[in-house]
């Protein structure tokens, strides 16, 4: 089968050599030009026999819409554009309806498998019209894990997007789980082989996993994570699963609390709990930390002789 890709990272790159090495003729486009094939998406079009197939794979928002809308321009009634970045549901409704204005199809597809994809095959959640999907299955078919998972047609236009929104969501929990279990081993200086405890788990328990795979295989790296900063960066699926929580009235306190650790993680300094010790202060007499690190005893407390710092 025949398909033009747009975005040759990481991701889409992989997913390009994959679907080669299954036999199938991969048109790839990419502003980089030691990795595309055609100098433009003009040129990608007119390499491809009607009915185009267009998988974009470019970073979620103003790339995708501005690539969906090129293609829209250039695309023929009967052609199919697939996006398989990680793009807000809500997004894909009104493309698909813009672009079923001009008779192009559109499937919107959840892809997981990051850059161990290319070799252990990806995780895809498709959403669109069963027509567009079935067109698209030889390509599910060798992307996909062998086996029979790996591939769900979830629902309609936004259904894949959804289904990937909340997988990262999940995937928000579960890593939050092992980043506490693992500072509470090394603080307790109990467990004096954190990382060995790490790997035992790996077989026989309940919390065996590929993040748990991934986590021993980054402490024999460097077992205290001495070489990395306490910073994680959110993409913007696990903010979509709480704000569609919020929207469907359902609880979800594990994915809301790692969501929300992460933007903790990137204060230097919590302002929060400054208020926090200037109210027990306020009201217990209680010490205080200067901005400047020097010690302060509260003023109302016993035997205090120094005063707050201004």
């Amino acid at each position: 089968m025949q398909i033009g890709m747009v975005g040759l990272g990481r991701m889409g790159g992989n997913m390009a050599e994959r679907l080669r090495r299954a036999g199938h003729e991969v048109v790839g486009f990419d502003r980089d030009p030691e990795l595309t094939d055609v100098g433009s998406l003009r040129e990608l079009v007119a390499r491809l026999r009607p009915p185009r197939h267009v998988w974009v794979m470019v970073p979620a928002g103003a790339p995708t819409q501005e690539t969906i809308d090129r293609l829209g321009d250039l695309l023929s009634p009967g052609d199919l554009v697939v996006d398989g970045g990680n793009s807000h549901y809500v997004d894909d409704r009104r493309r698909a309806a813009d672009l079923g204005a001009k008779g192009i199809g559109f499937v919107d597809v959840g892809v997981s498998g990051g850059v161990w994809g290319l070799e252990n095959g990806y995780a895809l959640m498709a959403g669109g019209e069963e027509e567009h999907v079935e067109r698209l299955k030889p390509i599910f078919e060798a992307l996909k894990p062998e086996g029979p998972d790996g591939f769900v047609h979830a629902g309609g236009v936004g259904a894949g997007h959804f289904a990937k929104m909340v997988h990262n969501g999940i995937e928000y929990g579960m890593m939050q789980a092992f980043a506490e279990g693992w500072e509470l081993l090394e603080a307790s200086k109990i467990v004096t082989d954190v990382g060995g405890t790490f790997r035992s788990w790996r077989h026989g328990t309940v919390i065996r996993s590929w993040l748990l795979d991934l986590l021993v295989r980054a402490l024999e790296q460097d077992d205290d994570l001495s070489e990395l900063r306490g910073y994680a960066e959110d993409s913007g699926e696990g903010r979509w699963t709480v704000q569609a929580a919020v929207e469907h009235a359902v609880p979800l306190p594990v994915i809301t609390a790692a969501l929300y650790a992460r933007f903790a993680s990137r204060q230097q300094d919590s302002p929060a709990m400054k208020v926090v010790a200037a109210l027990r202060n306020q009201f217990g007499g209680h010490a205080v930390t200067a901005a400047d690190g020097s010690f302060a005893k509260g003023a109302d407390s016993p035997g205090a002789d120094v005063t707050l710092p201004s």
